[in-house]
């Protein structure tokens, strides 16, 4: 049995990796802990381990592995080993032999977590000794990196600008004075109590002497703009949680809000959110996070130029920094192909990015498909959303976790264009109830106009993001409200989450086209970390082999047993026997018609069924 020994020791030991030389002291420090540990584990305390013997007997290292409480040799001896700490990145470490057997009994024997030892130079002088006297180094595998390494925060520019210039507080002064002096040549009394600058507007705030009407102030605010001369005022009465009115005025120059100024923030670091995503900073200069998990769904609008798709790539980027693959995945539809597909490549793409609006469709009704099949997932392990299910998991570890699903679409004008009624459905089904199975809309388009937003897609989308639109009612038909008239521009936005009273303003964290890339450039170093999911593709291909999606041509099966079942055939008549919208059931009509189920129009004259149930059961459709 000894001999056994001796020869599995000597193959493991051929098979073994050395540990690569730590670049750094700490690191070395780390490695000597561990085989501090593993003596404590194997023999007690290191300070027991001292040896009054100079030499050993030849014998030695397998008398030393006899007395391990890990040893008992027999025909079935292998190479053994024991986790010094539980934690899913903990490091093994080889520490003798151990038998089938005594495998069973590993969860008596594990050691209870301790403290780290503390490094003295007596003990790595037993340390060195012991390993002397063994003929061999104790070996620390270091276990195997994460998948997904997240990127470096210096690939993001950092903002240079400094704090405000005693200029600037001079004309804050002035200005502040100026806009009391306005209001009493109107008639208005009031005082400007506090003032916040912000990186694109400055906001002071005013409080009326008792007895001044709100509307009055409101109703001044271009006589206000005029007096200042600022390009635009907005003006915010009352300020929520304050007794005051709010007057936003332009600064002369815009101070950009970079990504990093965000990401780097305690704020975002610390925070627990599901899905927490970088948006900027507000009036007062407070750094703004998002939670996608409770929005849950977010609309996102305004004109060409204005900062929608810097927003979209920052909520993207923020996302990389900060969630694994495992974590959060994405499904980008972008029908202007330029926008997203930079990010083809990057581990948390389900497939790639989508750019054919027929495919957007498929795309968009296999994330109700997979929303459903969560749904009854959820069901069958008695569970009613996505964070109940992932506790489950920890329990239950023939399951898998579930990641949150952020589907982002850049222009939704052009996919209403090609299947209007499609996308709208899938989008209102998503909306409507795919909060709890952990799925999440991300919405942009540049024409809010009702064609596009439709009062389903609205009320079903609760968040909003208004960038600068050409009229108040543009404003209005995203937000509810006016005000998106009278931003600036370049990531001046209005910011209106769901529970909110009325929109905030945010400047807009802003990143490059060139750090986008260099992110990703980064990210798709480790190229063996990219699967797309088959399944995916092959239903998005499938959806549009038939021009139509698998929920349409079911229908459509149904629409011809109840045409030559009934021998009759209209629009209203399908709309009735099958519960669906004109558009539908007009478009099922030229179907049918280009099959040669139904006849052609003519005149007033009703259509004819040209089957029967018989020709019926014969055809293949």
């Amino acid at each position: 049995a000894r001999l056994q020994a001796k020869e599995e020791i000597r193959k493991r030991k051929a098979q073994t990796i050395e540990v690569k030389e730590a670049s750094s002291e700490t690191l070395e420090d780390e490695k000597i802990k561990e085989k501090l540990k593993i003596l404590e584990i194997m023999n007690g305390d290191p300070e027991s381990l001292e040896e009054t013997k100079e030499e050993k007997s030849k014998d030695s290292l397998e008398n030393t592995l006899t007395k391990s409480p890990f040893m008992n040799l027999d025909e079935n001896t292998t190479l053994g080993r024991i986790t010094t700490n539980e934690d899913k990145n903990s490091k093994e470490v080889i520490i003798g032999i151990s038998t089938e057997n005594e495998d069973k009994q590993e969860n008596s024997r594990k050691p209870q977590e301790s403290k780290d030892p503390i490094i003295t130079a007596q003990r790595r002088q037993q340390l060195n000794k012991f390993e002397e006297e063994k003929g061999h180094q104790l070996q620390v595998e270091e276990s195997e990196k994460p998948l997904y390494e997240f990127p470096e925060i210096a690939l993001l520019k950092q903002n240079i600008k400094g704090m405000l210039a005693n200029e600037d507080r001079d004309e804050i002064v002035a200005r502040a004075k100026k806009l009391e002096e306005t209001l009493m040549s109107f008639g208005v009394e009031a005082k400007v109590i506090n003032v916040s600058k912000g990186p694109s507007v400055t906001r002071y705030e005013l409080q009326p002497k008792p007895g001044v009407k709100v509307s009055r102030i409101v109703n001044l605010s271009d006589d206000i703009a005029l007096a200042l001369a600022a390009r635009g005022v907005r003006i915010e009465a009352p300020i929520p949680g304050k007794a005051a009115v709010g007057i936003e005025i332009p600064n002369r120059e815009t101070t950009p809000v970079y990504l990093r100024e965000v990401i780097e923030d305690k704020k975002f670091q610390n925070s627990t959110n599901k899905i927490s995503v970088a948006l900027g900073k507000d009036v007062s200069g407070e750094v703004i996070i998002g939670d996608l998990s409770k929005m849950p769904h977010i609309l996102i609008a305004g004109a060409t130029g204005s900062g929608k798709s810097v927003c979209i790539n920052s909520l993207i980027i923020s996302i990389l920094y900060k969630y694994q693959p495992e974590q959060v995945r994405l499904l980008m539809v972008d029908p202007k192909v330029v926008e997203l597909n930079v990010y083809n490549g990057i581990p948390h793409l389900l497939i790639p990015v989508v750019t054919d609006p027929k495919k957007a469709a498929g795309a968009l009704n296999w994330a109700v498909n997979e929303m459903t099949r969560r749904y009854q997932s959820f069901a069958d392990q008695g569970v009613r959303n996505i964070e109940g299910f992932n506790e489950l998991v920890k329990k239950k570890k023939e399951l898998e976790s579930l990641p949150y699903i952020v589907i982002v679409v850049d222009e939704l004008a052009d996919l209403m264009m090609v299947s209007a009624n499609e996308v709208e459905d899938y989008i209102a089904r998503l909306a409507q109830m795919a909060r709890a199975a952990g799925m999440h809309l991300v919405i942009a388009t540049q024409r809010p106009s009702v064609d596009v937003i439709t009062g389903v897609i609205k009320a079903n989308i609760p968040s909003r993001i208004s960038f600068a639109v050409s009229s108040a009612i543009d404003s209005r038909t995203i937000l509810d409200s006016g005000g998106a008239e009278k931003l600036l521009g370049k990531g001046d936005m209005l910011y209106y989450p769901v529970g909110e009273q009325k929109p905030k303003r945010i400047q807009g964290a802003f990143i490059s086209e060139e750090e986008v890339e260099a992110i990703v450039s980064r990210i798709k170093v480790h190229k063996d970390q990219l699967s797309y999911d088959e399944e995916i593709l092959k239903h998005i291909e499938k959806g549009k082999d038939l021009g139509d999606t698998s929920d349409s041509d079911e229908l459509l099966e149904d629409a011809i047993k109840v045409v030559v079942e009934n021998q009759q055939a209209s629009t209203s008549f399908l709309q009735r026997k099958m519960r669906i919208g004109y558009n539908r059931a007009a478009r099922m009509m030229d179907e049918l018609e280009e099959r040669g189920v139904i006849t052609g129009r003519d005149g007033t004259k009703p259509r004819q069924v040209l089957m029967n149930e018989n020709e019926l059961e014969d055809q293949d459709f």
